[in-house]
């Protein structure tokens, strides 16, 4: 179901104007050196749809942008956390690096796969969400705290290992990881949501 629903959004996007800045524009497909439509063939072949999103910008660096798209392959769909908590995690973390365009795709994607509005809504407000499940308090613990203070506490540690396991503790510190690479590609580039979206408000520094 989540493939399904990512392509739908994915292709939604690629059927509006381009969102690109001008410090990483959306490189035109006709204009690709060889490497680059190389990757662009594996990404569809993939993901089912062309280069969009955050992937735009990595086309610059097509290396880059193969193994960020593999590693996503695997942590977004495939993690020993499940589908849901990681939407989560990936909340938690545009909302840390007040992406726009992350939150933009995945805010909807989150709550088709469980996720409360009302959880949703008070992390982009910056808050504590209250109603969480235990799994959810859990997810929102470590990843909070790893992206605030640099680290885990023992305590967190021992939670998250105790229910997910030393993998799932190594996969969501990769989701959190690679959902920060993907807001700072984006916050580089200065890639744009649409106009419409939900703009998330920008914390004193």
């Amino acid at each position: 179901m989540k493939n399904k629903l990512c392509s739908s959004i994915a292709a939604g996007l690629i059927s509006t104007s381009a969102y690109a800045a001008e410090r990483l524009p959306t490189i035109p497909p006709d204009q690709y050196t060889t490497e680059q439509q190389k990757a662009a063939e594996e990404f569809l072949a993939t993901r089912k749809v062309p280069v969009f999103g955050p992937f735009e910008p990595l086309m610059h660096s097509p290396q880059v942008m193969s193994q960020a798209r593999a590693m996503g392959d695997y942590l977004r769909y495939n993690s020993a956390i499940g589908n849901t908590l990681s939407e989560l995690a990936i909340l938690i973390t545009a909302r840390e690096w007040t992406q726009d365009f992350e939150w933009y795709v995945h805010y909807p994607i989150a709550l088709k796969m469980g996720i409360k509005p009302e959880i949703a809504n008070a992390i982009a407000d910056g808050t504590r969400p209250v109603g969480m499940t235990t799994d959810e308090e859990i997810v929102y613990d470590f990843s909070t705290e790893l992206h605030k203070n640099k680290r885990v506490s023992d305590a967190t540690f021992a939670r998250t290992e105790k229910r997910f396991g030393k993998k799932g503790v190594v996969d969501l510190t990769g989701i959190n990881a690679y959902y920060s690479l993907l807001a700072m590609q984006l916050n580089v580039a200065q890639y744009q949501a649409p106009k419409e979206s939900k703009k998330l408000v920008r914390f004193p520094e």
